[in-house]
């Protein structure tokens, strides 16, 4: 989760056209979401978001097969620590560009499609990698990187498949697939490569991939959109060719609350994102882990991950309002960093981790869902695709940052900008008006 050039005469009545859009199709996106048991049947559209979510999980136990064994392979073709940083960079800056351009494009040529191109890009990603005997290989081998989009790609397929009243829960469970692919990613990439070669698991990765795109172009229909969608679809192409235009983000950004909301889900979790990139030297360095020990602590993580996402998210999605869950994500995150701040031991880190999984798992699905309401069902793609930039931006600019508040302030200093910047998101919460529209799923 490719853009539509707006017109560059009468800017109000654009802004007015593109505000009454949206409460149009929020107040008929209810109805016309009816009309998917009718196109594709409850069965079959179960089983669609049934497949996004194995997609998702496969694509993801993938990807942490890769970040596990990429620091080996690194190492073996003679790449420093420095130049390590460097790949990582290139590959968060490549995901930061991609991830709107992705959307759009899932929003002009469809949900199937987008999910084809990034399995698709996943492969040609692992090939490159297998192909990968040099340096310059392998940083040719991030390039792929700007269309590996599996999560925003499976978001899009359950927001098309889904009514709004559905979707905060349906989109939460794709949280339980992250956990999956910790887990499952991790542990397999470590044995792989322990017991047969650093590039065994690229040549699975590689497999997998390709099973992936097979999976999306057998079982993902081709039209997952309901039927009364498809002419806003298509003449909000027929107003863009284009797939980048800053012009269409700034669009985006006016619709009512969108604003006040992404500027929430970006700042809300930004000290921890700076705090997750310098973990592996906190890890060691802090709490003095080997790394078997921090392999289980990423374990530890995967099991909070599925049970927060399976058995919480849900039902209390099911059961209050998105901006009250939205508060409480944030409320939360301030508790977060008051603990980290006064954290000492691994021990204090794992108690912590529950509450931090919790704040994190639901800020992500509760602002996904409240912001792709909030735009016209036309341009979920390209919201889901600014979301998913966010995790990439803080992977660009972290390792700088991070990098100094862990020198000159130590660990307690992620915690005391975590605390600060969360309390002051939850009093501008509670005293703001959101204009948005808070609804209960069913």
């Amino acid at each position: 989760m490719l853009a539509q050039h707006l017109s560059h005469s009468r800017p109000a009545a654009s802004l007015s056209v593109s505000t009454m859009n949206a409460k149009t199709s929020s107040a008929g996106e209810e109805e016309a979401s009816g009309m998917r048991n009718d196109t594709l049947g409850e069965a079959k559209r179960q089983r669609v978001i049934r497949v996004a979510y194995v997609v998702a999980a496969l694509d993801l136990t993938l990807l942490f097969m890769q970040i596990g064994v990429m620091p080996y392979l690194a190492k073996s073709l003679g790449l420093d620590s420095v130049g390590f940083g460097y790949l990582q960079t290139t590959f968060g800056v490549l995901q930061l560009v991609g991830g709107y351009i992705f959307g759009r494009f899932a929003d002009q040529f469809g949900a199937r499609a987008a999910l084809i191109l990034s399995c698709a890009s996943g492969s040609i990603f692992f090939l490159l990698m297998s192909l990968s005997t040099n340096i310059p290989l392998l940083f040719l081998s991030r390039v792929p990187g700007v269309f590996m989009h599996g999560i925003p790609g499976a978001q899009k397929v359950i927001t098309d498949m889904t009514t709004p009243s559905q979707r905060a829960g349906a989109l939460g469970k794709l949280g339980f697939c992250f956990g999956v692919g910790i887990i499952s990613g991790s542990a397999v990439g470590g044995v792989l490569s322990t017991k047969f070669g650093v590039y065994v698991p690229v040549y699975v990765g590689l497999v997998g991939s390709l099973i992936n795109t097979l999976i999306a172009v057998i079982w993902i229909p081709s039209q997952s959109k309901p039927k009364s969608d498809h002419h806003v679809t298509e003449h909000s192409t027929s107003q863009s060719g284009s797939l980048f235009s800053i012009r269409e983000i700034l669009r985006l950004m006016k619709f009512p609350g969108v604003m006040e909301v992404f500027i929430v889900k970006v700042f809300a979790g930004l000290p921890i994102g700076l705090f997750m990139i310098m973990f592996s030297i906190i890890s060691m360095d802090f709490f003095g882990l080997e790394a078997v020990e921090s392999g289980y602590l990423m374990s530890y993580f995967g099991v909070l991950q599925m049970v927060v996402q399976g058995l919480v998210v849900g039902k209390l999605a099911s059961r209050c309002s998105e901006m009250t869950l939205l508060r409480l994500s944030v409320f939360v995150f301030a508790g977060v960093g008051l603990g980290m701040a006064l954290m000492r031991t691994v021990w204090h880190y794992c108690i912590i981790a529950a509450p931090l999984v919790f704040a994190f798992s639901m800020l992500a699905t509760i602002t996904d869902s409240i912001l792709t309401k909030a735009v016209p069902s036309s341009d979920t793609g390209a919201m889901l695709g600014i979301c998913a930039s966010v995790q990439p931006f803080t992977r660009t600019v972290g390792p700088a940052i991070g990098g100094v508040l862990y020198k000159q302030f130590g660990v307690s200093s992620f915690g005391y900008l975590q605390l600060m910047v969360n309390l002051g998101l939850f009093v501008y919460l509670l005293k703001s008006k959101i204009p948005l529209e808070e609804m209960k799923s069913q």
